[in-house]
């Protein structure tokens, strides 16, 4: 059964209020800097959960800003694990950069485990330069690998990075919002990588060429027929509801978006 979640990284403009003029890194700093005291973390993550629940949300993808290995320590995790079971959220997956060396990769699979998640959902640039060594540390964790398509412009340059696999540990998170930028179908992409589907980032983006995000329905993405298809390939992973908007709160749109995925899943 798919169970659907929360991207985190929806809340990327929440430190900055919603005024992200500069890029995705600002919301990115904001956020570590955001969470990374020990002394406010729980309260913190407290408030994100408790929003997060009230929309109807049962499980959420954490977001790397939220409980960095660069910064957090064991207390943060301790924490962590105390504030998702005391709200009933579950963790699909982790979400964004695991860093580019072993020992970075490492500790993203070590918090991982902590969570209780199988899926790691973005990228690292330790494939590039030691696939065997995230192999290695993947199938020693029991995780996978999605890799997230965010530069790909078809499915086919993503199975040139995925490659044999290594026995499904690497596969694709695939980003409905970023196929719909590229101006390819992400109903047909989904199909194309259904044997290396790990996870489903479900979003929809305004037009081609660019990567504003909208609630489902409002943009250029066959987001009612990515799911239809999820259903016909058999498809029984995580999927979440992704919607990043720089300059307003995105709470309203998740909760239409979350009413009409449901409808479609039954």
């Amino acid at each position: 059964m798919i169970t659907v979640s929360f991207m985190t990284a929806n809340y990327v403009a929440r430190p900055v209020g919603y005024r992200m003029t500069e890029g995705w890194m600002q919301g990115d700093n904001a956020t570590n800097d955001f969470f990374r005291p020990l002394d406010t973390y729980a309260e913190r993550l407290g408030l994100y959960c408790s929003d997060i629940r009230a929309m109807g949300f049962t499980a959420l993808d954490i977001w790397m800003p939220l409980l960095n290995p660069v910064w957090a320590t064991p207390d943060h995790v301790r924490i962590a694990r105390e504030v998702l079971a005391r709200y009933g959220l579950s963790v699909n997956s982790l979400a964004g950069w695991f860093g580019a060396t072993a020992v970075e990769f490492d500790a993203c699979c070590k918090l991982a485990v902590a969570l209780n998640c199988q899926v790691l959902g973005g990228g690292t640039g330790l494939l590039e330069h030691d696939r065997a060594q995230v192999v290695h540390l993947l199938r020693d964790y029991g995780l996978r690998l999605g890799l997230e398509n965010h530069p790909e412009k078809t499915p086919a340059e993503m199975l040139a990075k995925i490659g044999d696999g290594a026995g499904g540990v690497i596969g694709t998170a695939v980003d409905t919002g970023w196929y719909g930028t590229q101006g390819y179908d992400a109903a047909d992409a989904l199909r194309e990588l259904a044997p290396h589907l790990i996870h489903v980032h479900l979003k929809d983006v305004r037009a081609p060429g660019g990567h504003e995000t909208c609630r489902y329905g409002a943009g250029c993405v066959p987001v009612q027929r990515c799911v239809e298809t999820l259903r016909q390939i058999g498809y029984d992973g995580p999927l979440c509801v992704e919607h990043e908007p720089e300059l307003f709160d995105p709470t309203e749109d998740c909760i239409a978006s979350l009413a009409l995925l449901k409808g479609w899943l039954t």
